[in-house]
């Protein structure tokens, strides 16, 4: 927040300067032609300041926006490094496991005990 402030004031600076210029360059010459490239170099100043504050701005903007934007690849980075963990521990579970499983599948399905459902009734 300061930093904006400090910056919208030094960008009032630039403008005033560059506004003082061009009055300067406007004052009344002799020639004509000295006028004209007092007010030309007056412009080309004030657009040189108010390009190498735009730039100083710009590099600041992506300073801040790499720290903010660094922090979130990491975080990217960490995710993806639990994900992987996750992953391999659900593999190991899974060889782990797999034989035990498919014992107990086959348990169930081959293990046929024959039974009348308690809902039948006989006829007799």
């Amino acid at each position: 927040m300061a930093s904006q402030s400090q910056g919208i004031q030094q960008l009032l600076h630039a403008e005033k300067r560059a506004a003082e210029k061009v009055a300067e360059a406007r004052k009344p010459t002799v020639l004509v032609s000295g006028k004209a490239r007092r007010l030309r170099q007056a412009k080309e100043e004030a657009q040189g300041e108010i390009e190498q504050y735009r730039l100083e701005r710009e590099k600041d903007f992506r300073h801040k926006q790499e720290a903010v934007m660094g922090s979130q690849g990491n975080l990217a980075a960490e995710v993806e490094q639990q994900t992987r963990q996750k992953i391999q521990a659900m593999q190991a579970n899974h060889h782990r496991n797999k034989e035990k499983v498919l014992r107990q599948l086959l348990m169930l399905v081959c293990d046929i005990k024959p039974e009348i459902h308690h809902n039948y009734r006989f006829n007799i």
